[in-house]
Formats: structure tokens, sequence, C-alpha cells
């Protein structure tokens, strides 16, 4: 008798738990053959509050981790990707990449991951300062982190893009709530399952999937989401920043139109931190 397989039955990672979209709606997949691989789910715009909200109970205990911690959690997911090598290079190869294209992919999100744990204790003697004024105070500027943060994923190099927006979102004590991407979004599933057994908190980071004009609209307005980043064409630019205004969040966009080389060393460093921090001001009077 012939045996069937029993295949994986995809699920997003919000709230540290594994979840079907709340209306129990989903898209097929097929593989690279052109054959159907599985059913992802179709997130809704209940599923992207629902995120919001798992995004804001773990925040505060997120932000107040020390720099050294997150850089050790962040440090640990390049880890566990590092030995989970052969499982999301079989996520890569679903949405047509090569084996070599997909080794290439998984090692430049290695290093990325390295690169921002490195940052998470360095970060503040880089963007803080102490200011001279004329008058007697002590003025120094500390960095503080946004909230929850909004990101939309391309759909070329689906895993190392989806990191390199969301690893230094993350390093500056914020949280996420991540819309991977619709054509590719298998990556996107398999880092939920890193995650699930990383040390990182659950809700921290919240993957959706799904299609972007059920989650743009809503994330534009949302009024919990402090920030927006990622890619958009045109129209979908338009939408988010006019819905920003109302809660007055920030937008950075890289347009669709000028595709972004997620290998380069341009992809990563210290301002993709500083998009996402604000900056708070203290005047200390001297000899009062």
């Amino acid at each position: 008798m012939t045996r069937l397989p029993i295949t994986k039955t995809p699920k997003v990672y919000v709230g540290g738990a594994f979840i079907r979209s709340e209306s129990a709606r989903t898209f097929p997949l097929q593989d690279a053959a052109g054959n159907f691989f599985a059913n992802i789910p179709q997130c809704t715009r209940k599923d992207l509050r629902n995120a919001v909200e798992a995004a804001a109970k773990a925040g505060p205990g997120w932000a107040k981790r020390t720099a050294y911690n997150r850089g050790q959690i962040i440090y640990r997911l390049a880890e566990m990707l590092e030995a989970r090598r052969a499982d999301m290079g079989d996520a890569l190869a679903v949405g047509g990449a090569t084996r070599a294209a997909a080794a290439k992919e998984i090692t430049a999100t290695i290093d990325r991951l390295i690169h921002y744990a490195g940052w998470a204790d360095k970060y503040e003697q880089v963007l803080g300062s102490v200011n001279p004024v004329a008058s007697p105070h002590f003025n120094f500027t500390v960095t503080e982190p946004m909230g929850i943060i909004g990101l939309l994923a391309p759909d070329e190099a689906p895993l190392l893009a989806l990191v390199s927006l969301l690893a230094p979102v993350i390093t500056s004590g914020n949280t996420v709530v991540a819309l991977a991407s619709t054509a590719r979004p298998y990556p996107a599933i398999v880092l939920g399952e890193m995650l699930a057994t990383s040390d990182l908190p659950g809700g921290v980071v919240n993957l959706l999937t799904g299609f972007r004009k059920d989650i743009v609209p809503t994330m534009a307005t949302h009024a919990h989401l402090r920030a927006i980043g990622g890619v958009a064409n045109a129209a979908e630019r338009h939408t988010l920043k006019l819905g920003a205004v109302e809660s007055v969040k920030r937008v950075k966009l890289h347009p669709a139109e000028e595709p972004v080389d997620w290998f380069s060393a341009k992809a990563q460093g210290l301002y993709e931190i500083r998009d996402f921090v604000e900056f708070k001001t203290t005047w200390h009077p001297i000899g009062a």
C-alpha cells in the first residue's frame, strides 16, 4: 500500500503561538514546479489588530531588557538559523531559489543577525550625546524605542529582506508586526518556528501572511503602530502616508520601483536602527 506523506499545516506566529487566520481563510502556495505545496493563512485586519495587541503586551518587558541581553538573544537567533540551514534551504527552494542561491541568502541572513547583535550595546553610545549649552545645565540626549513597528517585506530575498527589516527594529527594544512576502511566504513560516523555540519573548516579533490589500489600509491607520517600514509601491506608499497622518506615525519606506540590494552592506547599519528610535533630551540644572 502506497503511503501518503504527511505535509505541514502552515500557521502564522503571533504572540508566541501558532495561529490560523481569524477568518480561517487560506490561499494556495505552489512550489517551483507549479505543484500545490500548502495552504497559507490569509490574515485579515482582525489578525493585524490581534498581533498589535500581542506586541503591546510584550513591548514594555522587551524594552526594559538590557542592551547586552537583547544582543545575546539576537545572536541566539543566528545560531538557530545556522543549525537549521537545511530546513530554511527547503523553504527558500519552494519559492524557486536554487540550492546555491538559498545557501547564499541564509548565510547573508545569519551575518545580518550577527551584525545587529553586535550593535545592540553600542548604538546608544553613537546616537546619544552630551550637548554643550549656554546655560548652567547638564544637557544630554538618549534614545528610546518607539513602540510597535509595522513592517512590509518584499518578494525578493524573502528571508534576508524580512530579517534585515525586523532585526534593527528589535535591536533597539521595539516590537514588530510584519507582513511577509505574499508570493514567497514560506521562509517566514519557518522563521516563526525558529522564533518560537528561541529566547525571544513571545509577541516581540509577530509574523503575518496574506495579501497587502487586506493589511495595508489597517496598518496605515492603526493608532497603536508608531511607525511603518519596509517596501511598498507608489499606491501603497500613498495609502500609508495618508493614513499615518491621523496618528502622526513615522513612515520609512523603500520604493518598490527601486529594488534594494539586500545583500549589500548598505542594507544594514546604524542608520537602520536610528530610523525607529526616538530621542529624549534632558536638561539638568547645575548648582541648583
